[in-house]
């Protein structure tokens, strides 16, 4: 009987009778994959296309590592996707450059549906071989400047430093989210008063209300939290 493979992390597991003086390769294989998958550091370029990591056979690959650093500036929306079939725990960290776009970055097992990536977050991955779950390790920010930049739509758990220095920002809530998703905005050119910031709430209640959120004193921010339908987004906290 050949070798079969661990469903995981692709581990050969060797029939009885089988791979006569081959024993020690692939025991040797095996504990660099186990090593992978405990500590094992790998960068992913996400620049120039989507990636889809590998779960080689009996073999060391880039989708049996620990910690992924996402890295690139993106050339377009990107995702990370994990093969099906594998039930994996991961941890991503975002270093991807999306400060001159409105780029998306995504996490995904092939069969699933694609979780959103902050911008310069630290997220745990957990597959249960058909669908990906995220959860926030380290927030990171998101800086948008109304020079550049007046619409922008955000992703559960971004940090959002806003300057509406020379123009009004509109920042659309995500168009799903559940209960304990937040998204924190801050003013940090105390310039809200003059140039207002609106939280489209793209079909979701805010503070209970079915209306837009405007934000106009300077130096304002606040923390929403998503509570589910009835009241919407409501504030965590809200400070000037």
């Amino acid at each position: 009987m050949a070798s079969t493979f661990s469903s995981d992390l692709k581990l050969e597991i060797v029939a009885t009778g089988e791979k006569a003086g081959l024993w020690g390769t692939i025991t040797n294989t095996n504990l660099q994959i186990l090593e992978q998958s405990a500590s094992g550091y790998q960068n992913i370029d996400m620049a120039g296309a989507s990636v889809t990591l590998l779960l080689s056979d009996g073999a060391t690959s880039n989708g049996k590592n620990f910690y992924l650093k996402l890295s690139g500036t993106l050339g377009g929306d990107r995702t990370l996707t994990m093969p099906s079939g594998s039930e994996r725990v991961w941890i991503i960290s975002d270093e991807t450059d999306r400060t001159s776009s409105q780029r998306t970055l995504s996490v995904l097992t092939a069969s699933g549906t694609a979780q959103p990536v902050p911008v310069g977050a630290t997220l745990l991955c957990v597959s249960d071989g058909t669908n990906t779950t995220t959860r926030l390790l380290q927030l990171g920010s998101k800086s948008i400047d109304s020079a550049t930049t007046t619409a922008y739509t955000a992703v559960k758990n971004d940090q959002i430093f806003a300057t509406t220095s020379t123009d009004a920002i509109t920042i659309t809530l995500p168009a799903s989210a559940s209960a304990g998703d937040e998204l924190t905005i801050i003013d940090i050119s105390r310039s809200f008063g003059s140039n207002n910031l609106t939280v489209n709430r793209n079909g979701h209640k805010i503070n209970g209300a079915e209306s837009n959120l405007v934000l106009s004193t300077n130096g304002q921010s606040i923390i929403l939290v998503y509570t589910g339908t009835t009241q919407g987004w409501v504030y965590k906290t809200n400070t000037a």
